[in-house]
């Protein structure tokens, strides 16, 4: 009968745990960027797009991260899309706007991709 000894490396294991987190949130940071990029969010003088949508971070080590926009407006625009955009500022403002970065949308890989990238950036020498 042959044996066999197996030793796990718990260092490297939680590397690669905070490895995900950081990726984790920096997805979510390039979410928000290319959504920002992509003049899709209503904008009339900024506080919608620029100070009250954010990433929140606060969870990311359960494995979740949120885009956020705190105005109490933005959950009226983004359910209604009736609603007469301005397109002067964002030409591609409209309600809906994460639509394309979710499953089905025409950017839906992003994130995935995104992810991948930055996994492979923070995991580093752990992944050989």
């Amino acid at each position: 009968m042959s044996s066999a000894k197996i030793t796990i490396n718990h260092a490297a294991l939680r590397r690669l745990d905070q490895a995900t987190i950081r990726a984790l949130e920096k997805t979510a940071e390039a979410v928000h960027t290319e959504v920002v990029q992509a003049q899709v969010i209503p904008f009339a003088q900024g506080h919608l797009q620029d100070d009250s949508t954010f990433v929140d971070t606060s969870h990311s080590s359960q494995g979740r991260v949120e885009l956020v926009s705190s105005t109490p407006y933005a959950r009226r625009l983004y359910y209604h899309p009736e609603y007469d955009f301005s397109h002067e500022e964002n030409p591609n403002a409209g309600a809906h706007w994460y639509d394309p970065w979710a499953d089905g949308g025409k950017h839906e890989d992003f994130a995935p991709k995104a992810f991948e990238t930055f996994y492979k950036q923070e995991a580093g020498h752990d992944l050989s």
